[in-house]
């Protein structure tokens, strides 16, 4: 018979898992999500910068899956699972499964300060994305009419906290906006000397998982482009108008971006004893939750620990890790129905990139090879165009790109508020 595979979470994991086991005779697939569409987390932060459209890194589910027999997709968001009785609660329904699995990435992560969760601009959904972007374009609006100085000030002052790789991009983005845009269509700021961008970090070094090569370029490249870089600084409090460091320190603005951390999610009927740091669910070498028979977990939402000797505090919660993961939990399924012998999984590290700004990035390949500058960005312009889910999206993303760097500006800088009719 035919088994049920329920997967909660349309991004790199699940959609990986499920398209390996597209028209596999032995299962059928149910995919849920709470949005319809899948959509390129990496790239998030050029939808809210107003240099790409939504659409150049989105898909519809249904469009995606459409040719796929075995695969069903569900809109809704999840609620409980009751293990016991194989089966799921969902906002709008339930169903029962063979295999559950949780693919359902990571959320922003605030530390409890409950200050900074209410007025910090996060960005880590395409709706955060979108937002981010009308309240960064209404907020310079406001700018060119105020006649108080110190308020212009705090709307055109941009504070970025986190040093990882989104971080830097949007500090970057920032930076070379300030000096094109901004100058050449709001005429009334072109008194302004410059705009003030700050990024800001815990730690004592800007991606810290990267190349010490890496980390230096960075940091140089970004004081070249005008950001104020601050180490060993944390956030404590925001209130709207000041950010306010542990060490008694302040910045006035009205714009706090965030991007310091993540964590997964609990689940209601998972054993609290299932989780790990951050949340993230503790899952064995084939990523089946410790405690359970026939639920899993893949990518940002699972760590495992201990099992893979190259990583054995856990992997890397990115994009790679997912969709390997989901590959080789598709072919586990399938060998449990074929009564072979399960595939321990191991990462194969590709390496990493960040860009910062236009030609500037930095890449660190596996066997302690580092590239930097126009070389790196070239790489990494192609790794994200070839990453992205289908042909559509590669071209409107190029075309955009293109258009970008030979005019240094993106005609997509629209404030749209859609009224919410549901």
């Amino acid at each position: 018979m035919k088994k049920h595979i329920v997967i909660i979470g349309g991004g790199f994991a699940g959609i990986n898992l499920a398209n390996s086991l597209a028209n596999n005779k032995n299962f059928t697939i149910t995919l849920v999500d709470k949005n319809n569409y899948h959509f390129f987390p990496p790239l998030i932060y050029q939808v809210a910068t107003g240099f790409l459209e939504p659409s150049s890194i989105s898909y519809p589910f249904r469009k995606l899956l459409k040719e796929n027999k075995n695969i069903r997709f569900w809109l809704g968001e999840f609620f409980e699972v009751l293990p016991s009785e194989n089966k799921i609660k969902l906002s709008n329904g339930e169903l029962t499964y063979d295999y559950l699995v949780f693919a359902t990435g990571t959320e922003s992560n605030y530390f409890g300060m409950e200050n900074v969760k209410k007025n910090a601009i996060p960005m880590k959904t395409l709706d955060d994305a979108l937002n981010m972007r009308n309240i960064l374009l209404q907020r310079i609006e406001r700018a060119t009419v105020t006649k108080n100085k110190a308020e212009k000030k705090r709307l055109l002052t941009m504070v970025v906290a986190g040093g990882g790789p989104t971080g830097v991009e949007v500090s970057g983005m920032f930076a070379e906006m300030s000096k094109t845009i901004i100058r050449k269509e709001y005429p009334e700021l072109s008194h302004i000397r410059k705009t003030e961008i700050y990024l800001v970090d815990g730690g004592d070094r800007l991606l810290a998982p990267m190349s010490e090569k890496s980390q230096k370029y960075t940091l140089e490249s970004l004081k070249q482009l005008g950001v104020e870089v601050k180490l060993n600084m944390h956030v404590v409090d925001y209130d709207g108008n000041v950010v306010t460091f542990k060490d008694g320190t302040y910045i006035k603005t009205k714009n706090l971006i965030w991007a310091a951390g993540v964590s997964a999610m609990i689940f209601e009927g998972i054993p609290k004893e299932c989780y790990g740091r951050a949340k993230r669910l503790i899952v064995d070498e084939f990523n089946k939750i410790k405690g359970t028979d026939n639920i899993y977990a893949i990518g940002d939402t699972c760590i495992m620990e201990n099992t893979d000797v190259k990583f054995p505090h856990g992997h890397p919660q990115v994009a790679q890790v997912a969709i390997q993961q989901g590959k080789n939990l598709a072919q586990n399924l399938n060998n449990l129905q074929l009564n072979k012998m399960l595939q321990t999984f191991r990462y194969k590290d590709k390496g990493s990139m960040a860009i910062i700004g236009r030609a500037k990035a930095v890449a660190d390949i596996p066997g302690n090879t580092h590239f930097n500058g126009f070389f790196a960005w070239m790489m990494w312009l192609f790794v994200h165009i070839m990453s992205l889910v289908n042909y559509r999206n590669r071209l409107k993303t190029l075309y955009n790109w293109a258009i970008a760097y030979f005019t240094k500006d993106q005609s997509l800088r629209i404030i749209v508020r859609p009224k919410d009719t549901v």
